[in-house]
C-alpha cells in the first residue's frame, strides 16, 4: 500500500511569520534555502547559572525598532551552543533554541540560532530544516503567501 504524499505548499522569498509561544505576530522573515537552520535577531544574551547548577539563557528577541518589540526578557532552560556558518562564510559560535513558528495557520517546531541581526534587513531567517519539515517550495517572485492565505475565508483556501 502506498503512503499518500502531502502536497507541497509555496512560500515566497519573504513571509510574515508568527511565534505564538512568544506572543510575537507578523514578523518579516527572509526565506533562505542556503541556510540550514533558521535565525532570530536578539540582543542582551547571557547565560546564568542557577544555584542548582542548571544554566538558563536570557535574551531579548527583536529590537526596539521592531513594532512587536516589548522589551520583555525571555529565558530558555533548553538551549545549545553550536558553530554556525554565517552568510559571509565565517564560523560563529551561537546559541540555538527550539521554537514554534506559524506559517499557513500551522505550527512548526524547529531550531533557530540566536544572533545579532541588527545589520540585516529581516529579523528572522527561515532555513532548509523548516522548509523540508513543512514540505515548502520557494517561489522567489512571491511574498507573504502564508499571510495572504490566512486572511482569506476558509472556503477560499
Amino acid at each position: 500500500m502506498r503512503k499518500q504524499r502531502v502536497p507541497k505548499r509555496v512560500v515566497g522569498r519573504r513571509e510574515l511569520v508568527d511565534f505564538p509561544e512568544f506572543q510575537i505576530w507578523g514578523v518579516e522573515a527572509k526565506v533562505d534555502t542556503g541556510a540550514y537552520t533558521g535565525a532570530i535577531h536578539c540582543s542582551n544574551m547571557h547565560v546564568e547559572t542557577r544555584p542548582d547548577g542548571r544554566q538558563v539563557l536570557h535574551v531579548q528577541l527583536l529590537d526596539p525598532s521592531h513594532p512587536n518589540f516589548d522589551g520583555t526578557p525571555m529565558q530558555f532552560a533548553s538551549f545549545s551552543l553550536r558553530d554556525i556558518r554565517s552568510s559571509n562564510g565565517e564560523v560563529q559560535e551561537r546559541y540555538v533554541i527550539r521554537a514554534v513558528l506559524r506559517l499557513f495557520d500551522e505550527d512548526f517546531e524547529t531550531e533557530f540560532s540566536l544572533s545579532d541581526r541588527s545589520d540585516m534587513r529581516y529579523p528572522v531567517l527561515i532555513g532548509r530544516t523548516l522548509l523540508r519539515q513543512g514540505r515548502f517550495l520557494v517561489d522567489v517572485m512571491r511574498r507573504n503567501v502564508s499571510h495572504r492565505m490566512a486572511q482569506r475565508p476558509a472556503h477560499q483556501r
